[in-house]
């Protein structure tokens, strides 16, 4: 079929397949915004899961609500090498623009706050060539978020954005992805900051997203994060969703697939958005007529894996030192070796990091740089003491093919 109207191809559409399966968080999320805009209490919300369900996709559309709510809105990106202030000073910064008129006093004042705010990010002894300036056309306000302290000036900022955002009648959406990989002291002024604006009332949310083990960073961080969010775990979508995430762009495009072809689709795909689209894409450019057929995807699929292979797990792989990559097959070969005993893991379970180290032939604690490094770059977590999981679904299946 014609490559052009790929529906599948990165970027195509108005809504990605990725997307299907996710109307309860967009309903969630649609009665927070109009909870918050009637002055009730409401949390804000944490998006969990692999790599691959669809988690950055998804916080886009719940921004996309936010948007249409009238709110202002701002989104980054979390990276565990940058402090907290010059990314959120960025997406503050459009919030504000998109909240209020172009001029005013307040919006004024407020702008003169976040860039006080922001200036805090270059330390005083820095030459004048090597400072930053973040854009704001007002003047920095002095006194007012700018202590040094990041807990202190962020309680006071989201105080005067989320009295702005009051005073105007809308609210403010905060959108983080990769949340846990925000520094510690990062971490624990969000949960201040948010807690602050739960008791005083305010219309300002976060929406964030990571790794399944982000509630325990939360938790970690501040005893009451746990009153401050409503998590949502993002999964891999069920057969109906999966299905739906093929079959609705293809009768967009007038195509369709066969029974047998979905049967194949979601056996190759597990139901993981990210290889949804991955299979979907070579599918439709092998298939010379619609309806797409299981001939058609079989011919498709070594394709689909080779691009998986490079695109989504190789280059992920080769971030990993050599030691490193020695502990990624380790938990590949635990998890072979449970499985042939009878013990019931799929692709995704968690393993003992002893068993990990007797592989291996070494004491736990001789490993701890290669698991830190390893989960410092978003390639394992511990969702409990003692065990470790690839972040990546399918991970340890292509180790196991390719190492």
């Amino acid at each position: 079929m014609d490559p052009i109207r790929n529906p599948y191809a990165p970027g195509a559409g108005q809504r990605p397949p990725e997307l299907a399966g996710r109307d309860e968080q967009l309903r969630t999320f649609d009665v927070v915004i109009e909870r918050i805009a009637k002055g009730r209490p409401e949390r804000s919300v944490v998006l969990t899961g692999l790599r691959g369900v669809g988690k950055t996709v998804l916080l886009n559309a719940l921004r996309g609500s936010a948007v249409r709510a009238s709110w202002g809105t701002g989104k980054f990106e979390a990276r565990p090498d940058q402090t907290l202030r010059r990314p959120l000073s960025a997406a503050l910064h459009v919030a504000v623009r998109e909240l209020a008129h172009p001029s005013g006093s307040d919006v004024d004042h407020v702008l003169g706050v976040l860039k006080t705010f922001a200036l805090r990010d270059t330390p005083a002894t820095a030459k004048l060539r090597d400072r930053w300036q973040p854009g704001i056309d007002v003047p920095a306000v002095t006194g007012r978020a700018d202590s040094g302290d990041i807990e202190i000036d962020l309680v006071e900022l989201l105080t005067d954005v989320g009295g702005l955002a009051q005073d105007v009648g809308r609210g403010v959406a905060l959108f983080i992805d990769e949340m846990q990989d925000l520094q510690p002291d990062d971490v624990s002024a969000l949960c201040a900051a948010f807690h602050e604006i739960s008791q005083n009332g305010l219309p300002v949310v976060v929406v964030g997203a990571g790794l399944p083990h982000l509630p325990a960073v939360l938790s970690a961080s501040k005893s009451y994060s746990e009153r401050l969010f409503r998590y949502s775990r993002i999964d891999r979508l069920d057969r109906s969703s999966a299905e739906a995430a093929l079959q609705v762009p293809a009768r967009e495009e007038g195509a369709a697939f066969t029974d047998d072809a979905l049967d194949a689709l979601y056996r190759a795909t597990g139901g993981y958005p990210y290889f949804i689209q991955a299979y979907g894409k070579v599918a439709w450019d092998a298939a010379p007529t619609s309806p797409i057929t299981a001939a058609d995807v079989a011919v498709a699929s070594p394709e689909a894996e080779q691009e998986l292979a490079v695109g989504f797990f190789g280059s992920r792989y080769e971030r990993a030192t050599p030691g490193e990559r020695e502990y990624l097959r380790a938990i590949a070969d635990v998890a072979d070796t449970m499985r042939a005993a009878g013990e019931e893991l799929d692709d995704t379970a968690a393993v003992p990091t002893a068993r990990v180290a007797d592989h291996l032939g070494r004491k736990p604690q001789s490993l701890s740089p290669a698991r830190d490094g390893l989960m410092k770059k978003g390639l394992i977590y511990s969702g409990e003491r003692g065990r470790i999981a690839f972040t990546v679904p399918h991970f340890g299946k292509y180790l196991l093919a390719t190492t």
